[in-house]
């Protein structure tokens, strides 16, 4: 029987701008060292933390934005199988609702940047992202989607959505109205 692999539960936060500008971090530690990625970090389960809480956590460690949980809005969640690491995730991709100022000051983890869609073309960022996870993120803004993901030696990285509700499927406030 195969000994089960570690598994990591984690958040990745996706801020903007009033100009939907994104906030990325270009990383100075592993993983990703020097690749521009969204802030995020580990779930602290062992203390009873749920994804939103750490979510918050990890926007206030690494921007210093104090973010209530009930303004993260869970935009996907991905699974990921590593055969070649036996080095398991879950991650839970949040928009946060509420626009950045300012670009943070750089920290131990890297310093920030702000960079428009067309602008994410040209950066350094890990290639699962540009090839998968921003595309996912982009197609299914304001809604949810669910995706899983297996790697290992003997073939290409395969993805798959289990799940995508667009924008437009999920209700919501009025924005306006119209009468007749």
């Amino acid at each position: 029987m195969r000994e089960p692999g570690r598994c990591s539960v984690t958040t990745l936060l996706y801020l903007f701008d009033e100009q939907d500008r994104v906030l990325l971090m270009r990383r100075a530690q592993e993983p990703n060292l020097g690749m521009w990625s969204p802030c995020g970090g580990k779930v602290n389960l062992n203390e009873g933390e749920s994804p939103y809480e750490g979510a918050a956590r990890e926007a206030r460690e690494e921007t210093g934005l104090v973010v209530d949980p009930s303004r993260l809005h869970l935009t996907g969640v991905i699974t990921e199988r590593d055969d070649t690491t036996q080095k398991h995730w879950l991650m839970f991709l949040f928009e946060v609702k509420i626009p950045i100022t300012e670009i943070p000051a750089p920290h131990r983890e890297g310093a920030f940047g702000l960079f428009t869609r067309e602008e994410l073309v040209d950066l350094p960022v890990p290639s699962q992202d540009r090839d998968v996870l921003w595309p996912y993120f982009w197609q299914n803004r304001g809604g949810f989607f669910a995706a899983r993901c297996h790697l290992s030696r003997e073939s290409p990285a395969k993805w798959v959505i289990e799940e995508s509700k667009k924008e437009s499927a999920i209700p919501g406030p009025t924005l306006s109205t119209t009468s007749k």
